[in-house]
Protein backbone atom coordinates (compact mmCIF):
# COMPACT_ATOMS: atom_id res chain seq x y z
CA UNK A 1 0.00 0.00 0.00
CA UNK A 2 1.19 3.59 -0.72
CA UNK A 3 0.54 5.98 1.79
CA UNK A 4 0.83 9.99 1.55
CA UNK A 5 1.04 11.71 5.06
CA UNK A 6 0.96 15.63 4.91
CA UNK A 7 2.87 17.37 7.98
CA UNK A 8 1.66 21.52 7.75
CA UNK A 9 2.82 22.48 11.67
CA UNK A 10 5.43 21.63 14.49
CA UNK A 11 3.54 19.10 16.29
CA UNK A 12 2.40 16.81 13.73
CA UNK A 13 5.67 16.19 12.41
CA UNK A 14 5.90 14.21 16.48
CA UNK A 15 2.90 12.86 16.33
CA UNK A 16 2.81 11.09 12.56
CA UNK A 17 6.56 10.23 12.93
CA UNK A 18 5.96 6.96 14.71
CA UNK A 19 3.20 6.37 12.55
CA UNK A 20 5.46 6.83 9.58
CA UNK A 21 7.41 4.26 11.13
CA UNK A 22 4.94 1.82 11.78
CA UNK A 23 3.45 2.11 8.40
CA UNK A 24 7.13 0.71 7.10
CA UNK A 25 7.85 -1.69 9.19
CA UNK A 26 4.49 -3.01 7.81
CA UNK A 27 5.78 -3.10 4.27
CA UNK A 28 3.83 0.52 3.46
CA UNK A 29 5.50 2.84 0.80
CA UNK A 30 5.18 6.66 2.64
CA UNK A 31 5.31 9.54 1.14
CA UNK A 32 5.75 12.73 3.01
CA UNK A 33 4.61 16.82 2.12
CA UNK A 34 5.30 19.50 4.79
CA UNK A 35 4.83 22.91 4.48
CA UNK A 36 7.17 25.77 5.66
CA UNK A 37 5.54 27.25 8.89
CA UNK A 38 6.94 27.30 12.04
CA UNK A 39 9.87 24.30 12.82
CA UNK A 40 7.99 21.70 10.71
CA UNK A 41 10.76 21.62 8.16
CA UNK A 42 13.62 21.42 10.31
CA UNK A 43 12.29 18.96 12.84
CA UNK A 44 11.69 16.96 9.66
CA UNK A 45 15.46 17.19 8.95
CA UNK A 46 16.02 16.43 12.95
CA UNK A 47 14.58 13.51 12.89
CA UNK A 48 15.15 11.97 9.43
CA UNK A 49 11.75 12.44 7.98
CA UNK A 50 12.57 12.28 4.23
CA UNK A 51 10.06 14.88 2.48
CA UNK A 52 9.10 17.13 -0.04
CA UNK A 53 8.55 20.60 1.26
CA UNK A 54 5.61 22.33 -0.51
CA UNK A 55 3.90 25.66 0.23
CA UNK A 56 4.57 28.24 3.35
CA UNK A 57 1.46 29.60 5.57
CA UNK A 58 0.30 32.70 4.27
CA UNK A 59 -0.87 34.78 7.62
CA UNK A 60 -3.01 34.94 10.18
CA UNK A 61 -6.41 36.58 8.48
CA UNK A 62 -8.88 34.41 7.07
CA UNK A 63 -8.63 35.48 3.61
CA UNK A 64 -4.95 35.00 3.92
CA UNK A 65 -5.52 31.20 5.42
CA UNK A 66 -8.32 31.23 2.27
CA UNK A 67 -5.46 32.18 -0.21
CA UNK A 68 -3.02 29.97 1.30
CA UNK A 69 -5.31 26.54 1.60
CA UNK A 70 -6.00 27.13 -2.60
CA UNK A 71 -2.42 27.77 -3.45
CA UNK A 72 -0.96 24.83 -1.35
CA UNK A 73 -3.57 22.78 -2.59
CA UNK A 74 -2.88 23.28 -6.56
CA UNK A 75 0.88 22.34 -5.26
CA UNK A 76 -0.24 19.14 -3.78
CA UNK A 77 -2.35 18.34 -6.83
CA UNK A 78 0.68 18.85 -9.07
CA UNK A 79 2.83 17.00 -6.26
CA UNK A 80 0.72 14.10 -6.73
CA UNK A 81 0.17 13.72 -10.31
CA UNK A 82 4.04 14.08 -10.63
CA UNK A 83 5.06 11.33 -8.12
CA UNK A 84 2.18 9.23 -9.66
CA UNK A 85 2.96 9.58 -12.96
CA UNK A 86 -0.52 10.17 -14.37
CA UNK A 87 -1.64 10.58 -18.02
CA UNK A 88 -2.40 14.16 -18.83
CA UNK A 89 -5.88 15.71 -18.37
CA UNK A 90 -8.44 16.14 -15.39
CA UNK A 91 -7.35 15.57 -12.08
CA UNK A 92 -8.42 12.04 -10.71
CA UNK A 93 -6.63 10.67 -13.88
CA UNK A 94 -8.36 7.08 -15.03
CA UNK A 95 -10.27 4.86 -12.71
CA UNK A 96 -8.35 3.30 -10.12
CA UNK A 97 -5.18 5.07 -11.58
CA UNK A 98 -4.68 7.13 -7.65
CA UNK A 99 -1.13 7.18 -7.30
CA UNK A 100 -2.17 6.42 -3.18
CA UNK A 101 -4.43 4.32 -1.23
CA UNK A 102 -4.70 6.38 1.52
CA UNK A 103 -3.86 10.18 2.46
CA UNK A 104 -3.38 11.26 6.02
CA UNK A 105 -3.06 13.99 7.56
CA UNK A 106 -3.49 15.70 11.23
CA UNK A 107 -5.62 19.14 10.93
CA UNK A 108 -4.23 19.65 7.57
CA UNK A 109 -7.13 21.20 5.26
CA UNK A 110 -4.72 21.34 2.50
CA UNK A 111 -4.25 16.98 2.04
CA UNK A 112 -8.17 16.53 2.56
CA UNK A 113 -8.76 19.22 -0.28
CA UNK A 114 -6.00 17.94 -2.26
CA UNK A 115 -7.03 13.88 -1.77
CA UNK A 116 -11.11 14.56 -2.22
CA UNK A 117 -10.29 15.91 -5.50
CA UNK A 118 -8.26 12.80 -6.58
CA UNK A 119 -10.39 10.45 -5.42
CA UNK A 120 -7.92 9.32 -2.78
CA UNK A 121 -9.68 8.08 0.95
CA UNK A 122 -8.49 10.29 3.26
CA UNK A 123 -8.12 10.19 7.39
CA UNK A 124 -8.55 13.29 9.34
CA UNK A 125 -7.17 13.29 13.13
CA UNK A 126 -7.24 15.98 15.65
CA UNK A 127 -7.97 16.78 19.19
CA UNK A 128 -8.99 19.83 19.81
CA UNK A 129 -13.02 20.35 18.60
CA UNK A 130 -13.71 23.50 18.49
CA UNK A 131 -11.63 24.96 15.72
CA UNK A 132 -14.60 25.27 13.67
CA UNK A 133 -13.08 26.47 10.29
CA UNK A 134 -10.82 23.72 10.00
CA UNK A 135 -13.01 21.42 10.84
CA UNK A 136 -16.21 22.53 8.51
CA UNK A 137 -13.52 21.31 5.79
CA UNK A 138 -11.47 18.18 7.50
CA UNK A 139 -15.03 16.12 8.57
CA UNK A 140 -16.90 16.78 5.90
CA UNK A 141 -14.28 15.28 3.00
CA UNK A 142 -12.61 12.98 5.12
CA UNK A 143 -13.77 9.18 5.33
CA UNK A 144 -12.48 8.76 8.39
CA UNK A 145 -11.92 11.09 12.11
CA UNK A 146 -9.59 10.07 14.86
CA UNK A 147 -9.87 11.67 18.03
CA UNK A 148 -9.34 11.32 21.28
CA UNK A 149 -12.88 9.47 22.95
CA UNK A 150 -13.71 12.06 25.58
CA UNK A 151 -14.97 14.20 23.29
CA UNK A 152 -18.61 13.85 22.48
CA UNK A 153 -19.16 12.80 18.92
CA UNK A 154 -22.42 15.26 19.12
CA UNK A 155 -19.82 18.01 19.44
CA UNK A 156 -18.53 16.92 15.79
CA UNK A 157 -21.89 16.27 13.84
CA UNK A 158 -22.13 19.53 13.13
CA UNK A 159 -18.92 19.54 10.90
CA UNK A 160 -20.07 16.14 9.20
CA UNK A 161 -18.54 13.53 10.99
CA UNK A 162 -21.00 11.69 11.70
CA UNK A 163 -20.49 7.97 11.09
CA UNK A 164 -16.85 8.76 10.40
CA UNK A 165 -15.19 8.70 14.41
CA UNK A 166 -12.48 6.94 15.18
CA UNK A 167 -12.03 7.01 18.91
CA UNK A 168 -8.98 6.20 20.66
CA UNK A 169 -8.11 5.80 24.42
CA UNK A 170 -6.26 8.09 26.55
CA UNK A 171 -4.01 11.43 24.54
CA UNK A 172 -2.55 11.24 21.30
CA UNK A 173 1.02 12.11 22.63
CA UNK A 174 1.16 8.83 25.09
CA UNK A 175 1.10 6.91 21.73
CA UNK A 176 3.75 8.80 19.65
CA UNK A 177 5.89 9.40 23.03
CA UNK A 178 6.23 5.93 24.03
CA UNK A 179 9.49 4.97 22.93
CA UNK A 180 10.72 8.43 24.74
CA UNK A 181 13.40 8.12 26.91
CA UNK A 182 14.31 11.84 27.82
CA UNK A 183 17.80 12.81 26.53
CA UNK A 184 19.98 14.89 28.58
CA UNK A 185 22.27 15.65 25.44
CA UNK A 186 19.36 18.43 24.82
CA UNK A 187 20.59 20.27 28.37
CA UNK A 188 24.24 20.55 27.10
CA UNK A 189 23.08 21.89 23.75
CA UNK A 190 21.43 24.43 25.64
CA UNK A 191 24.03 25.22 27.96
CA UNK A 192 21.51 24.64 31.03
CA UNK A 193 22.90 23.36 34.59
CA UNK A 194 21.36 19.70 35.13
CA UNK A 195 21.03 20.99 38.39
CA UNK A 196 19.18 24.34 38.63
CA UNK A 197 15.59 24.02 38.20
CA UNK A 198 14.20 24.65 34.54
CA UNK A 199 10.87 25.77 33.45
CA UNK A 200 9.98 25.38 29.66
CA UNK A 201 7.43 28.09 28.66
CA UNK A 202 5.34 27.96 25.16
CA UNK A 203 4.35 31.29 23.61
CA UNK A 204 0.61 32.11 23.00
CA UNK A 205 -0.36 30.61 19.44
CA UNK A 206 -1.11 34.02 17.93
CA UNK A 207 -1.93 33.11 14.37
CA UNK A 208 -4.41 30.55 15.33
CA UNK A 209 -7.64 31.09 14.09
CA UNK A 210 -9.31 29.73 17.30
CA UNK A 211 -6.67 31.75 19.32
CA UNK A 212 -8.02 35.51 19.23
CA UNK A 213 -6.95 36.79 22.84
CA UNK A 214 -3.86 38.35 24.29
CA UNK A 215 -2.39 36.93 27.11
CA UNK A 216 -1.47 39.23 29.56
CA UNK A 217 -0.31 37.25 31.96
CA UNK A 218 2.37 35.79 30.18
CA UNK A 219 4.90 38.55 30.99
CA UNK A 220 4.09 38.09 34.57
CA UNK A 221 4.57 34.40 34.24
CA UNK A 222 7.82 34.78 32.20
CA UNK A 223 9.37 37.57 34.86
CA UNK A 224 8.51 35.65 38.28
CA UNK A 225 10.07 32.12 36.63
CA UNK A 226 13.41 34.01 35.46
CA UNK A 227 13.30 34.92 39.09
CA UNK A 228 13.16 31.80 40.29
CA UNK A 229 15.18 29.66 37.88
CA UNK A 230 16.25 28.39 33.93
CA UNK A 231 13.78 29.46 31.34
CA UNK A 232 13.69 28.19 27.90
CA UNK A 233 10.91 29.86 26.41
CA UNK A 234 10.08 28.41 22.92
CA UNK A 235 8.31 31.30 20.57
CA UNK A 236 6.00 30.61 17.66
CA UNK A 237 6.81 34.03 15.92
CA UNK A 238 10.03 35.85 15.13
CA UNK A 239 7.82 39.14 16.77
CA UNK A 240 7.95 36.77 20.20
CA UNK A 241 11.69 35.64 19.94
CA UNK A 242 12.61 39.32 18.92
CA UNK A 243 11.00 40.64 22.31
CA UNK A 244 11.95 38.15 24.50
CA UNK A 245 15.40 38.56 23.46
CA UNK A 246 15.37 42.57 24.20
CA UNK A 247 13.63 41.35 27.77
CA UNK A 248 16.93 39.16 28.00
CA UNK A 249 17.15 36.75 31.07
CA UNK A 250 15.74 33.55 28.78
CA UNK A 251 16.67 30.55 26.95
CA UNK A 252 15.94 30.59 23.37
CA UNK A 253 16.93 28.20 21.23
CA UNK A 254 17.62 29.36 17.49
CA UNK A 255 16.84 25.95 15.53
CA UNK A 256 14.82 22.98 16.23
CA UNK A 257 15.97 20.98 19.58
CA UNK A 258 14.74 17.66 20.92
CA UNK A 259 11.30 19.24 22.74
CA UNK A 260 9.76 15.82 24.06
CA UNK A 261 13.37 15.60 26.05
CA UNK A 262 13.49 19.03 27.19
CA UNK A 263 9.95 18.73 28.23
CA UNK A 264 10.31 15.38 29.62
CA UNK A 265 13.50 17.06 31.74
CA UNK A 266 12.49 20.24 32.34
CA UNK A 267 10.40 20.93 36.70
CA UNK A 268 7.69 22.79 35.31
CA UNK A 269 6.08 23.39 31.58
CA UNK A 270 3.66 26.74 31.21
CA UNK A 271 1.86 26.67 27.98
CA UNK A 272 -0.42 28.95 26.29
CA UNK A 273 -0.90 26.44 23.70
CA UNK A 274 -2.26 22.42 23.79
CA UNK A 275 0.32 19.88 22.53
CA UNK A 276 3.35 20.89 24.60
CA UNK A 277 0.68 20.45 27.60
CA UNK A 278 0.19 17.34 26.57
CA UNK A 279 3.22 16.24 26.25
CA UNK A 280 3.82 16.99 30.00
CA UNK A 281 1.03 15.40 31.05
CA UNK A 282 2.27 11.99 29.11
CA UNK A 283 5.67 12.31 30.39
CA UNK A 284 4.77 13.04 34.01
CA UNK A 285 5.69 17.08 34.18
CA UNK A 286 3.66 19.33 36.55
CA UNK A 287 2.07 21.49 34.07
CA UNK A 288 0.10 24.51 33.59
CA UNK A 289 -2.10 26.26 30.67
CA UNK A 290 -2.56 29.64 30.36
CA UNK A 291 -5.31 29.02 27.30
CA UNK A 292 -7.59 31.73 27.25
CA UNK A 293 -9.50 30.16 24.47
CA UNK A 294 -12.43 27.77 24.37
CA UNK A 295 -11.62 24.81 26.37
CA UNK A 296 -11.82 21.69 24.67
CA UNK A 297 -13.03 18.03 26.04
CA UNK A 298 -9.50 17.09 26.39
CA UNK A 299 -8.49 19.65 28.57
CA UNK A 300 -11.67 19.28 30.69
CA UNK A 301 -10.90 15.77 31.26
CA UNK A 302 -6.76 16.58 32.13
CA UNK A 303 -7.78 19.38 34.88
CA UNK A 304 -10.70 17.46 35.84
CA UNK A 305 -8.07 14.87 36.85
CA UNK A 306 -5.52 16.95 38.35
CA UNK A 307 -2.97 16.13 35.35
CA UNK A 308 -3.48 19.80 33.87
CA UNK A 309 -3.87 22.99 36.41
CA UNK A 310 -4.91 26.47 35.15
CA UNK A 311 -2.82 29.24 35.76
CA UNK A 312 -5.27 31.68 37.14
CA UNK A 313 -2.46 33.61 39.24
CA UNK A 314 0.94 34.40 38.03
CA UNK A 315 2.19 35.30 41.33
CA UNK A 316 1.27 31.87 43.02
CA UNK A 317 3.76 29.94 40.39
CA UNK A 318 7.10 28.23 42.25
CA UNK A 319 9.85 26.79 40.41
CA UNK A 320 11.29 24.28 42.25
CA UNK A 321 12.98 20.69 41.61
CA UNK A 322 11.01 17.85 40.76
CA UNK A 323 10.90 14.87 43.02
CA UNK A 324 10.66 12.31 40.72
CA UNK A 325 11.05 9.12 43.66
CA UNK A 326 8.11 11.09 44.74
CA UNK A 327 6.18 11.05 41.37
CA UNK A 328 6.95 7.29 40.73
CA UNK A 329 5.74 6.46 44.39
CA UNK A 330 2.59 8.53 43.34
CA UNK A 331 2.03 7.26 40.40
CA UNK A 332 2.57 10.58 39.07
CA UNK A 333 4.05 9.07 35.91
CA UNK A 334 4.18 7.94 32.13
CA UNK A 335 1.50 6.80 30.22
CA UNK A 336 2.62 4.66 27.37
CA UNK A 337 0.56 3.41 24.67
CA UNK A 338 1.08 0.98 21.62
CA UNK A 339 1.15 3.07 18.52
CA UNK A 340 0.21 0.46 16.07
CA UNK A 341 -3.52 1.08 17.39
CA UNK A 342 -3.21 4.65 16.62
CA UNK A 343 -2.00 3.72 13.25
CA UNK A 344 -4.67 1.42 12.95
CA UNK A 345 -7.29 3.74 13.37
CA UNK A 346 -5.82 6.31 10.50
CA UNK A 347 -5.74 3.44 8.55
CA UNK A 348 -9.84 2.70 8.78
CA UNK A 349 -10.35 3.98 5.43
CA UNK A 350 -8.90 1.22 3.66
CA UNK A 351 -8.92 -1.39 6.22
CA UNK A 352 -12.99 -0.85 6.04
CA UNK A 353 -12.57 -1.34 2.34
CA UNK A 354 -10.81 -4.66 2.73
CA UNK A 355 -13.45 -5.80 5.06
CA UNK A 356 -16.23 -5.28 3.61
CA UNK A 357 -14.56 -7.05 0.31
CA UNK A 358 -14.30 -9.95 2.73
CA UNK A 359 -17.69 -9.62 3.56
CA UNK A 360 -18.57 -9.85 0.36
CA UNK A 361 -16.59 -12.54 -1.12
Amino acid sequence: MRVWIDLTNSPHVLVLRPVIEELRRRGHRVDVTARDFAQTLGLCDRLGIAHTAIGRHRGERLPDKARGLASRTRALLAWSRSVGGWPGGGWRGRAGSAPFDLAIGHGSNDVTVAAALLGIPVTTAFDYEWATVQHQINCRLADAVVVPDVIPVERLAPYGATGKVRAYAGLKEEYYLADLEPDPAVLDELGLDHEAPLAVVRTPPEVSLYHRFHNDRFARVLTRLREQGQVVVLPRTDDQRRELRDAGGFVIPDRPVDGPSLVGLADLVVSAGGTMNREAVALGTPVYTTFDGRPGAVDDALIADGRLRRLDDPDAIDLVRRDRAADAATGTGRIRRDVGVFTDLLLAPVMDDARRCGAGT
